[in-house]
């Protein structure tokens, strides 16, 4: 444990936001489990094993009749698809890590990812021990969430419609944060861009991995004058 006492210490006023954010996603997601009848520990196993944010959101519909197989393959697919691109610009610092490894590629949730973007380990503090420890607290905030919620649902019963609408909520609050931050926010636009145009041609349900491919290949194109942009504002 050499060294991960410290790590933990230091990472864990970085991820307070995201503890803000994922104790009441995760209360959100639990009432919601609960409401279908399922017992606390069917939540909080869900959040260890799945860890899938949005899509146990999703999850939560797919246990009525009608709903076979494929869709939910299909369908948590198309919600997670993101995390690809995500693991990509990981791959090689992952892969550094050892065993660790699998554990990072597992924990990478959108938050997650946008703060190991943002955060750079303090000196004196190993960085890998330092990023698995961001990744760890972050799923423990959400497990933690998820139980609270489940257990309040069951004791203090109450309509839980809209609640799901959380979620949304805490996408829109991070990219806002992001974009108010950023030096060159052209990436972002690009994005917004590009999700507005595949939510137009292919619809609410189909837009995703659409954005995704579109957004990478115009990034790549412009790649370079990207990077002058970013150090014309540096300079």
């Amino acid at each position: 444990m050499s060294g991960y006492n410290l790590a933990f210490k230091k990472a864990f006023p970085y991820t307070i936001p995201v503890l803000t954010g994922y104790l009441f996603i995760g209360i959100a997601f639990g009432i919601m489990y609960a409401e279908k009848g399922y017992s606390i520990w069917w939540a909080v196993l869900m959040s260890v094993l799945v860890y899938a944010g949005s899509a146990q959101y999703l999850a939560v519909n797919f246990f009525v009749p009608g709903i076979s197989f494929a869709q939910i393959i299909f369908m948590t697919l198309m919600v997670n698809i993101r995390h690809v691109f995500y693991g990509l610009t990981w791959l090689e610092k992952f892969h550094q890590m050892g065993k660790k490894r699998w554990y990072m590629v597992f924990g990478l949730t959108d938050e997650t990812y946008s703060l190991l973007c943002l955060t750079k380990a303090p000196d004196g503090v190993d960085e890998d021990k330092f990023m698995f420890a961001i990744v760890l607290l972050n799923q423990v905030y959400w497990v933690v969430g998820s139980a609270i919620g489940s257990i309040l649902k069951n004791v203090l019963p109450f309509h839980a419609a809209g609640i799901d609408f959380a979620m949304t909520a805490l996408f829109v609050v991070i990219f806002t944060e992001q974009w108010l931050d950023a030096r060159n926010r052209i990436p972002a636009a690009i994005g917004v861009t590009s999700a507005i145009l595949c939510l137009q041609v292919f619809g609410s349900t189909n837009f995703v991995f659409p954005t995704m491919v579109v957004s990478v290949l115009v990034l790549f194109i412009a790649k370079n004058r990207l990077e002058e942009e970013v150090e014309d504002h540096a300079d």
